[in-house]
């Protein structure tokens, strides 16, 4: 049996080198102790520490980096089950995996929502061990994407980014270009003025929607009229504004443009198209204090398939990107390096709110 001797100088050494290597994002969605345990996998690949060699005490980790002792140990647990390190009695914990040959690939969501974890879930789960993914948060805020881009602690193999933004659309392009165009995936659309070869897995919302609508054309012929409720200053895309006015003007329905569910007037014999979770509960709430009956009296279309929607009041008709589709079409693009454009497919749910 082979058995493994640490020298103290050793130790010290690769403690102070390791140590020196990790950096913490504050500012990333990932939980601390898998961006500790993606760092270390991280050390391993670029021969900072190597099979048989000693790692920092939980100690030492926790006071060098200002994290908790909780965070290292469950780091050092992610890690160990793994089976990349191991433990000795006595001797602490060592590098016990030589190859690793994990992707580290970094998530910008524009904003949390149920379809956007979705999609992530779906791409984590198709990328399985091969890589690891640190997710971040930009609230539509293209400063913030900047200044996101801008702090990373070390680069990535993949930068996957759903730009979506409530302002400054016509610096999207500058902003991402400081991205390597190789290791660039864009979720959801495409940003006018970037160059470069790279994938983009996208929906085309003007065609969606109209022949989202166009499929259930004959239950929504009993409306009087159609109101798509499109927030002002929101990130959604304009051509679902064409898409919808295009099918209302070719099927000749009556139709209006809402900003705001919640100083609606709901009237018998509309039937509302609605893009934000919020304007979802204000409809919601504004006809059942009407004593309306929803699929009868009024309807109710909601954006974005989510679990919850098929229970809601014996369910909420919905006109949805298939996005766990989208996080497989992602997964692809980086496992076998794709530079194409991919649509994603767009469907309809029909339930009893229509």
């Amino acid at each position: 049996m082979e058995t493994l001797v640490f020298t103290s100088s050793t130790r010290a050494t690769n403690s102070f080198d390791l140590i020196k290597s990790i950096k913490i994002n504050d500012f990333s969605s990932t939980p601390k102790y898998v961006q500790l345990a993606d760092a270390i996998v991280e050390a391993i690949k670029n021969k900072i520490v190597q099979v048989g060699e000693a790692l920092p005490s939980i100690n030492d980790l926790s006071y060098h980096l200002q994290i908790a002792r909780d965070t290292v140990e469950k780091g050092y647990r992610k890690l160990r089950l793994e089976e990349i390190i191991a433990s000795s009695p006595g001797k602490g914990y060592f590098v016990a995996k030589e190859q690793v040959f994990r992707l580290r690939i970094a998530v910008f969501l524009n904003k949390l929502s149920a379809h956007k974890k979705i999609v992530y879930d779906a791409l984590a789960s198709e990328l399985g061990d091969q890589a690891s993914l640190d997710l971040f948060v930009y609230n539509s805020d293209i400063t913030h994407l900047r200044n996101l881009l801008q702090g990373l602690a070390q680069p990535y193999d993949h930068y996957v980014v759903f730009p979506y933004f409530k302002e400054g659309k016509d610096k999207a392009a500058e902003v991402l270009s400081s991205i390597p165009t190789d290791k660039l995936l864009l979720l959801g659309r495409e940003v006018e003025g970037l160059n470069g070869d790279f994938p983009v897995v996208c929906e085309n919302y003007e065609r969606d929607i109209y022949e989202a609508l166009e499929s259930i054309r004959e239950p929504l012929s009993k409306y009087n009229l159609l109101k798509l409720v499109f927030p002002d200053h929101s990130d959604y895309p304009k051509a679902i504004i064409k898409g919808f006015y295009k099918f209302c003007q070719e099927y000749a329905f009556e139709h209006l443009l809402v900003d705001h569910a919640g100083r609606e007037h709901i009237k018998k014999g509309t039937c509302y198209i609605n893009l934000a979770e919020d304007d979802l509960v204000y409809l919601l709430d504004k006809i059942s204090a009407k004593n309306l009956a929803i699929g009868e009296d009024v309807g109710i279309i909601s954006y974005n398939e989510t679990p919850l929607k098929k229970f809601i009041l014996n369910g909420i008709t919905t006109l949805s990107t298939d996005f766990k589709l989208m996080g497989e079409y992602a997964a692809a693009c980086i496992m076998n390096n794709l530079k194409t454009r991919l649509e994603v497919p767009f469907y309809t749910v029909l339930r009893a709110s229509v």
